[in-house]
């Protein structure tokens, strides 16, 4: 449904382990809100924030972030799913690479398998290498396909056949039987989810469609019926999009089929508000640090937001194009305790949205992150939520006083000591998507942000010899304004392997030409008529090699042999430190396409016309000398604070430590800098 861009109101909502984050921008101003997730639920949660922020739903554009998908598959909670594949390869998602995970364990436990053994089928269809048919698709091997499929009563299947993504033929007579004889199964095709070789990860990428794609859809459905009874005395009704993996998003009608690519929905959104925050401050090279209730999201970006096919949910490969991030079990939520040994351990087990910290006083009595920093002061237990939440500070205590007994430390000493190892955890998460990639953090900005992010940023900043770092406006929904800024988007490829001496250019141009219909017919509905941007790229390897490097080909620029070449040598020189003088291959045909985003934009902040710096002062353990207490909505840009000092806001809370330097920019923004040894 197509709205005139200037008179939507736009809701972002990204609903995380903990919270359920809102931003709302009605064309001129903004507005912010948070509730406690309901798991079981998700979209309860999503009902209560826009009836408590009292929102105009006329003409409402709600854009979702959802975990719907992505708990699913970590908590093994998909539908009944059979996968259908050639005769001979059933076994291919249980064999998968052959690798093991502790190298030296000659009995390791079985991974979970995502589909029963017993529910994959197979049919003696094939087609060769070049895409040639070497046996058909029979009427007979159909029904008693159909036979099989009525004895297990799937809700979903998905369907694998080798060499499918240089012919489909097979995969799509299947699915047209399919559909006729079973109209109420999710069906899910490699040729439609991953038209790229490499059976294993296509095949599990498809598995994983069909495995959780009857959820999104009756997710989004519920959702959407529940939206529409909040405007259904409107002339138009609302529309409801879903962030995807990779930085776009996708209407909520098309997401269901596409739910492979919703697994990083929520962190996707956050990387996108972080790069739009900076941008307005002119930072490029970036550290992204996203801490929340439940985890923390880490990534690295050299002026565009990095994407991957080689992530990782759980135990499986996702080869579909996601944000390139590092996730770890650390966050507000995660619980602390004494291991068998005697040493104080943090996460990954985390107390949740329910009953969540102890201090939350809904019934945990596991001492957290959220708990330490409650007791040390740097949480005010009258300031949380902008007061809209009380936290018991007692119960905080009673939880942190049995490791402090078990250790034989103060309350406030264990309470430091869990703050400490939270921080190295998420230190060494960042230096993992830093110097064991080569780049040197010193040469980026550290952007903080989620609920819990700015009272680390300080100290992880510190911990990588980082000079300067950056707070965002609404940091602790930033994920949720990210999916404001982000355009209807679709990643499209195709493998094409071939040496790269051989490739005829207008062979790839027509290639390409075919992938644009495809995309923007899909895109049809949320490109408002106009044509999306585009980004062409090739992933090329030297001639014996696994694994690609990505190179992308600009706007207007002329493609040639030659010049592809030369950047792929330089490239694998940058990542790797050499060259090889073997042949260039050409692997996948990769079309990026985006619409337009949200006219949002952020108002500036007032100038500083007052006097700065009239902050109180109170007492913080580890501070004898007092922290200033400021908060954010009063701060006016170019206003100067220096550390130690606690930033309040409705979402967040910020601490800028000794030795560091904060100014507001004109968005209000906080800019650290840490003083010169």
């Amino acid at each position: 449904m197509q709205f005139d861009m200037s008179k939507i109101h736009w809701l972002g909502v990204d609903t995380g382990g903990t919270f359920t984050d809102f931003v709302y921008f009605d064309g001129q101003s903004v507005r912010v809100h948070k509730v406690l997730s309901t798991p079981s639920s998700p979209e309860r949660a999503i009902l209560q924030g826009i009836q408590e922020m009292r929102l105009d739903t006329q003409n409402l554009h709600l854009v979702h972030g959802s975990t719907v998908a992505t708990n699913a598959v970590l908590e093994a909670k998909g539908v009944k799913t059979v996968y259908i594949t050639n005769q001979g390869f059933t076994d291919v998602l249980s064999i998968g690479r052959q690798a093991r995970q502790q190298l030296y364990n000659l009995s390791p436990v079985p991974r979970p398998e995502l589909i029963q053994p017993e529910h994959c089928l197979s049919l003696n269809v094939r087609v060769n290498a070049q895409g040639k048919e070497l046996s058909t698709l029979h009427d007979a091997q159909l029904e008693q396909l159909l036979a099989q499929l009525q004895q297990i009563s799937p809700s979903s299947v998905a369907v694998n056949f080798l060499f499918s993504f240089l012919n489909s033929q097979h995969e799509q007579q299947l699915k047209t039987f399919l559909k006729k004889k079973l109209p109420e199964l999710f069906i899910s095709c490699s040729s439609d989810v991953l038209a790229e070789y490499r059976e294993y990860e296509r095949g599990m990428a498809t598995a994983l469609n069909a495995y959780v794609g009857p959820l999104m859809q009756g997710y989004l459905n519920r959702l959407g019926k529940a939206l529409q009874s909040f405007v259904e005395h409107q002339q138009q009704a609302a529309v409801l999009s879903v962030m995807q993996s990779s930085g776009g998003t996708i209407s909520a009608e098309q997401a269901g089929q596409h739910a492979v690519s919703l697994l990083l929905s929520g962190p996707a959104g956050g990387l996108k508000g972080a790069q739009y925050i900076a941008s307005l401050s002119g930072q490029q090279q970036l550290m992204s640090f996203d801490m929340g209730g439940t985890s923390t999201d880490v990534a690295l970006m050299d002026g565009n937001i990095r994407l991957t096919s080689e992530g990782m949910i759980g135990d499986y490969p996702v080869a579909v194009p996601m944000v390139d991030m590092h996730t770890i079990g650390a966050g507000g939520g995660s619980i602390a305790f004494v291991d068998s040994g005697g040493l104080l351990n943090v996460g990954p087990k985390s107390a949740g949205a329910s009953p969540g910290p102890a201090c939350y006083g809904a019934g945990g009595k596991d001492a957290t992150v959220t708990d330490a920093n409650l007791i040390l002061g740097r949480l005010r237990s009258d300031g949380f939520l902008g007061k809209g939440m009380s936290l018991d500070i007692a119960a905080a205590q009673q939880a942190m006083q049995s490791i402090a007994d078990t250790l034989q430390l103060t309350l406030e000493q264990a309470a430091e000591g869990v703050i400490r190892i939270a921080n190295e955890h998420m230190a060494r998460a960042l230096r993992t998507i830093s110097v064991q990639r080569g780049f040197d953090p010193q040469n980026f900005t550290l952007i903080s942000f989620g609920g819990a992010g700015g009272l680390h940023v300080c100290a992880l900043a510190d911990a990588l010899s980082m000079k300067r770092a950056l707070v965002p406006v609404y940091g602790g929904v930033l994920s949720a304004l990210g999916m404001l800024v982000s355009p209807p988007g679709r990643e499209l490829s195709v493998s094409a392997i071939q040496l790269l001496s051989s490739l005829e250019i207008d062979g790839l141009s027509q290639m390409f030409a075919e992938l644009e219909v495809k995309g923007v017919a899909e895109m049809q509905a949320e490109l408002a008529g106009d044509l999306p941007r585009l980004q062409r790229s090739l992933d090329l390897r030297y001639q014996g090699q696994s694994f690609t490097l990505n190179i992308a080909i600009n706007d207007g620029e002329e493609i040639t042999i030659q010049s592809l070449q030369q950047q792929f040598h330089q490239l694998h020189r940058q990542t790797y430190g050499h060259e090889l003088q073997l042949p260039v291959e050409l692997v996948n045909i990769r079309l990026s396409l985006r619409g337009m985003a949200s006219p949002f934009s952020l108002p500036e902040v007032q100038s500083q016309n007052v006097e700065m710096n009239s902050a109180s002062s109170i007492e913080c353990y580890g501070y004898p000398e007092g922290v200033q207490l400021y908060q954010r909505e009063q701060l006016q840009a170019g206003q100067l604070i220096e550390g130690p000092a606690l930033v309040l806001e409705k979402v967040s809370t910020t601490l800028i430590d000794r030795n560091w330097n904060c100014r507001v920019d004109a968005v209000g923004n906080l800019q650290l800098t840490r003083e010169a040894d």
